[in-house]
């Protein structure tokens, strides 16, 4: 018989600790994996069945790594999608796709002519293919009025071009129902962002999507997709669209006239773009409403509150409520840089505490509905970044939300007959949708 010291046998079973724990541990990597790879295990047990008499024994073995885990294919290219952030520019698109340094410096210098990435759009998508290390293969991105920017590396060298290119129409439908937010929803249905952007904009006379947003609304909509070589390249227009809010039903169809001149409808052909936006802010809170009295947080005293106030962050774009004429740009007392307009008729808008005014934004500028006028800020007596908002007629502040504002003119007679054909196509594409959905979600 072999004797061991003590000292000696304990070191001896730590080894086989040492090595049982590191071929347990090979076998848990190897089993978490199998899933990945289609394994399916299905454990079956039998009513009644009892443990405590099924004897238990370890069984620890040393398996082979298999060969697909051992050789990752160094060719496998990736196709990634890369949204353009505001304020972006290329360099920091290609950081954050990960592009190794010789190639990002190469890439940069051959596109420092491109009036594409001179014109990166908030939004807008940029599709790039890569191998596994980082290496930029192509690039591709839609630009303008349907322009295609393609950099591709022939010969370890890049080669840009910058093209016109044809797309085809394709037409999508989604439906959905709103838990929290609006995108939250629209994100949930697979709607793109700016469909869901022009929503808001198409509604926006008849629901204020700060105020008026509830949960359990749905909605459905009909929008294009473009196409170049069978790949989707942007997304276009939306045709029909419909919203139920608080159960009562707002629909939207695009018609254009053989002028050339193009506008969302009712079914029955009243135009939804009113004179005046019922939001001067895409997307905010009302802080603080109308009021004969309210207790001002800076003057420390009750005064009256004669506008609305939107609170937002700082540098968030300020939009023109309705075509008009730029009567101030300046600063003004309390209200801090103050942008004035004056509209058709009787009418006036005021923006305050702007933090700065959009370029070209001075004394009698003509703007048009929905431009940038300006950026939230909290310039004036603010305690934070927001956006003071009046309504003025003839010159006294009132509320716009208990205002009767002038609407577009509806879809002239000789073209309703024409438009009717269209809507009604249209609206059967919605109802069938949304009626699909609204049984399921029942």
């Amino acid at each position: 018989m072999l004797l061991i010291p003590l000292r000696e046998k304990n070191k001896i079973l730590a080894q086989r600790t040492s090595a049982l724990t590191r071929r347990r541990l090979s076998w848990l990597i190897f089993m978490s994996s199998l899933p990945l790879f289609g394994v399916v295990t299905a454990f079956g047990i039998a009513p009644g069945t009892s443990f405590k008499s099924i004897p238990i024994e370890a069984i620890v073995r040393d398996l082979s790594i298999p060969d697909i885990l051992q050789n990752t294919n160094s060719n496998s290219t990736y196709w990634h999608q890369e949204n353009i952030q505001r304020g972006d520019t290329i360099s920091a698109i290609l950081t954050r796709l990960e592009i190794k340094s010789q190639d990002k410096v190469a890439f940069l210098s051959a596109a420092r002519e491109s009036k594409a990435m001179r014109r990166l759009m908030p939004g807008k998508t940029i599709y790039a293919q890569t191998t596994a290390e980082g290496e930029l293969l192509m690039m591709r991105y839609f630009f303008g009025n349907e322009e295609l920017f393609l950099m591709e590396k022939v010969d370890h060298v890049f080669q840009m071009s910058e093209q016109q290119i044809e797309l085809d129409a394709h037409i999508r439908m989604r439906s959905g129902r709103v838990n929290s937010s609006l995108f939250g929803a629209t994100d949930r249905a697979g709607v793109p962002n700016n469909i869901a952007m022009q929503i808001t904009e198409i509604f926006a006379s008849e629901i204020d999507f700060h105020r008026d947003l509830r949960q359990g609304d749905r909605f459905t909509v009909v929008y294009e997709t473009l196409h170049n070589n069978g790949e989707q390249a942007k997304t276009g227009r939306i045709l029909a669209a419909e919203y139920i809010n608080e159960g009562k039903s707002h629909k939207a169809i695009y018609f254009q006239a053989p002028n050339g001149e193009g506008g969302y409808y009712t079914p029955e052909g009243i135009s939804l773009q009113n004179e005046f936006l019922r939001s001067p802010l895409t997307f905010s809170r009302v802080s603080s409403g109308f009021s004969n009295s309210r207790f001002h947080p800076v003057l420390k005293k009750w005064r009256s509150h004669r506008g609305i106030d939107y609170a937002a962050p700082t540098g968030t774009p300020v939009k023109a409520t309705a075509s008009g004429t730029v009567s101030f740009a300046g600063t003004q007392g309390g209200y801090g840089n103050l942008v004035v307009l004056r509209h058709r008729g009787k009418y006036d808008t005021a923006y305050g505490h702007l933090s700065r005014f959009a370029k070209g934004v001075r004394n009698g500028t003509r703007v048009s509905q929905g431009d940038v006028i300006g950026y939230v800020g909290a310039t004036g007596l603010a305690t934070g970044p927001h956006l003071h908002y009046e309504l003025r007629v003839n010159g006294e502040q009132r509320d716009p939300s208990k205002i009767a504002l002038p609407t577009a003119p509806p879809i002239a007679k000789q073209h309703m007959a024409a438009f009717h054909r269209e809507s009604k196509s249209l609206v059967s594409r919605m109802d069938i949708l949304s009626n699909t959905n609204y049984a399921s979600l029942n």
